[in-house]
């Protein structure tokens, strides 16, 4: 049994699928049935649901990467959560009203200063919410995300919204989860691959066979603090590991797609340049220098990239066709990417794919790559590049 066998079932009704597990169907069919019903509930309390598009890589033996693309949630992924979700609730409430030391996962309300901010953010693009210094409910946010879906804006404002947000931690003290919109949560359901649940699963024993004396107790008062700490700390430590090494993949994997096409939707835009975002879910950085046929200036009103002199303007949510002709690292820039103003470098903080807007029926020769640059005589290929294409 898998979640492509149960998504089989549930959703695509495949009568293949159907019959090799007949005698299981009516389950699947009724915990499809509570999940829906888990769902509607967290979703009247005011649960936020950022629906972001995972990356799923795959790897060779080598670690070489074969595969980039979108990870797909399906139903039966969707089943697994909401019980999951369910048990942690039911859990992290038995013990908070038994008294017992425990370890909580807990998500604060955001700082009124960011909420200011996003406020101000999401009002220049004809969205507001309601919101005071002294308190804001988390529907407010489910709101707001209900309502850019499907918007151009929708990418930018979630990515936002997201930012506001506080980081949830372990605590031993049960002080809510704004984002579920819950008084008591913790992380029961993954002991085998997550420390916090291993230690839940110990006070857990304790108290079933009747070990929980005062002198474990005295012990559990003792040590949660510390584990809590640690067990946040760990976590934020494991997580940007984890961005690092997908956004290293992605790096290596587009130097794998020397002269493709491809086509992306503007995700961002600072003053610096303009991020693109590909179906893939890889984002690349356009070098604001890159955009040779007029001299953009950042409008932080319109978050867009508009032209001095031809009034050309890239905005979030717009499309645009770019390539990726020519890798190279940040120690080395062949002359030839900067003049078809395409590279992939490493930044101070990760690695970055650059890439290049293409203008209307232009083609870019991705062959003859062997001129070489050193870095400081970049802003003088820049130019070259510009006064060539003028």
């Amino acid at each position: 049994m898998s979640y492509t066998s149960v998504s089989a079932i549930v959703e695509d009704h495949d009568p293949t699928e159907t019959e090799k597990y007949k005698e299981l169907v009516p389950m699947f069919e009724l915990m499809l049935h509570v999940s829906e019903l888990l769902r509607t509930i967290r979703h009247e309390r005011g649960s936020i649901d950022f629906d972001f598009d995972e990356s799923k890589i795959t790897v060779d033996e080598d670690g070489q990467v074969s595969y980039i693309g979108v990870y797909e949630r399906r139903r039966s992924n969707q089943i697994i959560e909401d019980f999951m979700l369910a048990a942690n609730e039911t859990i992290a409430e038995d013990y908070f009203w038994q008294q017992i030391p425990f370890e909580y996962r807990i998500h604060e309300a955001p700082d009124t200063e960011r909420v200011k901010q996003l406020s101000i953010l999401i009002s220049k693009f004809g969205y507001y919410f309601k919101a005071s210094k002294e308190n804001i409910h988390p529907k407010e946010f489910q709101k707001l995300l209900s309502k850019i879906e499907g918007e151009p804006c929708e990418n930018l404002i979630s990515r936002m919204t997201l930012r506001t947000m506080r980081q949830a931690r372990y605590s031993t003290e049960c002080e809510g989860h704004f984002g579920l919109s819950c008084k008591y949560y913790c992380h029961f359901t993954s002991p085998i691959r997550r420390y916090p649940d291993l230690q839940i699963h110990r006070i857990i024993k304790d108290n079933i066979h009747g070990r929980l004396d005062d002198r474990r107790l005295s012990h559990y008062d003792a040590i949660l603090p510390k584990v809590c700490d640690d067990n946040s700390r760990k976590e934020r430590r494991a997580e940007e590991a984890e961005r690092q090494v997908e956004r290293l993949k992605k790096v290596e994997y587009m130097e794998h797609h020397i002269g493709e096409e491809f086509e992306g939707i503007i995700s961002g835009v600072i003053n610096r340049g303009i991020f693109v975002e590909l179906p893939n879910t890889i984002e690349g950085f356009v070098d604001v220098s890159t955009l040779y046929d007029d001299f953009y200036v950042y409008s932080q009103d319109e978050y867009a990239m508009i032209g001095e002199s031809t009034g050309k303007k890239y905005s979030i949510g717009d499309t645009v066709k770019v390539k990726v002709p020519v890798p190279c690292n940040h120690k080395q820039l062949p002359a030839k990417a900067i003049v078809k103003r395409t590279i992939i470098k490493k930044t101070d903080t990760s690695y970055v794919p650059l890439l290049y807007i293409m203008e209307p029926g232009e083609k870019v020769d991705s062959t003859n790559h062997n001129s070489t640059i050193r870095k400081g005589e970049l802003r003088d290929y820049i130019q070259i590049a510009s006064n060539v294409h003028k």
